[in-house]
């Protein structure tokens, strides 16, 4: 039945605790009814906290859990994919944390795996359901600036400034650490969603802090993910999107998007530096006349807030994914905009590798 609650497990005890945790128990639709982490006493302590009734230290005892139609993955990227096999082979649905998986390959099997079993596989692009975001996206559909002219992307944070910032699974390439995987994998979906599909990239991804100490010993260890991102996108429609993005800029200026047409600019910004989602504000103008502040209407607010603004738009999140599981079919962002993401952050690290521009297929 469409009213019946979805019991749902949780696999990840970080993001997932500060934010699937709080966010599927606020939605009336999901119960959540396990909990996993590699260490079952850090399971069963993290299920205690949040009123869980089961911990686990084993996908495949989630994935056999009868009563569990349905699992959240907040995991570092390179268990995305064995994890989401484990669990779609259970037949349940997922909803996944970007970056996707470590390539367009793994991306692409867990997409093949989720049609085979007919579940659905949601992919958490929040920006998609963040009001100032989604009002942006009409203005564009209403043709606000006209013919695109330029995109300007930057994201500049200092999350990750701090040399002393500890080594881990971050710092690692081959894990899907880095600023591509943990920004630009947003920037690829919504870039293709506002503004269509990318014809060719060009990137120079850099190491700007290439050691960090180890926790446990305090030696230094090599860093050989990106924290600094320089991306130029053709996009199809003949545009230029050029994206700037960094996690080690003290004092950065957040995240911000100009749009650029040839009958006006819109701006969507916020420099909150604490917070990705809490701060934006959408400005536009036409014919040349100064920005102005747009207002963002009432249909698209969000009915509650909370401090950490990243649960908001992750409950939306969660009621696109009980949508899509009560209907039996998967829209956007599903594993479909998982695999274009992954795709064009695959294209990204060959463009930076070979040192010259790649045709996006």
């Amino acid at each position: 039945m469409a009213d019946d609650p979805i019991q749902v497990a949780v696999v990840g005890t970080g993001f997932g605790q500060k934010v699937h945790i709080p966010g599927l128990q606020a939605h009336h639709r999901t119960q959540v009814v396990a909990v996993y982490h590699r260490d079952l006493a850090t399971a069963k302590q993290v299920a205690a906290a949040h009123g869980i009734p089961q911990a686990y230290d084993s996908v495949e005892a989630i994935a056999a859990l009868p009563q569990v139609q349905a699992v959240t993955i907040a995991t570092p990227p390179a268990l995305h994919y064995p994890m989401a096999k484990t669990l779609l082979s259970g037949n349940k649905h997922v909803l996944l944390e970007k970056p996707t998986a470590l390539s367009a390959t793994e991306a692409e099997a867990i997409a093949q795996l989720a049609r085979d079993r007919n579940r659905i596989v949601t992919m958490d692009f929040e920006f998609r359901f963040v009001p100032q975001w989604q009002r942006l996206g009409e203005l564009l559909a209403e043709n606000y600036v006209g013919n695109l002219r330029f995109v300007n992307l930057t994201w500049t944070v200092p999350g990750r400034a701090d040399p002393n910032r500890p080594w881990n699974w971050y710092a690692q390439k081959s894990q899907g650490g880095g600023a591509l995987g943990a920004f630009a994998s947003h920037s690829f979906d919504y870039i293709t969603w506002l503004f269509g599909p990318v014809k060719r990239l060009s990137a120079r991804l850099s190491t700007t802090i290439p050691q960090r100490p180890d926790p446990t010993t305090g030696q230094l260890k090599p860093v050989d993910s990106d924290d600094t991102c320089s991306l130029i996108l053709d996009l199809a429609n003949g545009a230029t999107c050029q994206v700037a993005i960094s996690s080690v800029t003290y004092a950065g200026r957040g995240h911000w998007l100009e749009v650029y047409g040839d009958r006006g600019t819109l701006v969507l910004g916020s420099d909150n530096l604490k917070d990705y989602v809490h701060g934006f504000k959408l400005w536009g103008s036409q014919g040349g006349n100064p920005l102005q502040e747009l207002s963002i209407p009432d249909r698209l607010q969000f009915p509650t807030t909370y401090p950490d603004g990243r649960i908001a738009p992750f409950v939306r999140v969660v009621d696109h994914w009980v949508n899509n599981i009560d209907q039996g079919q998967a829209t956007a962002p599903s594993i479909v905009e998982g695999v274009v993401s992954q795709r064009l952050m695959d294209l990204a690290h060959q463009a930076n590798d070979s040192d010259r521009w790649i045709e996006c297929p």
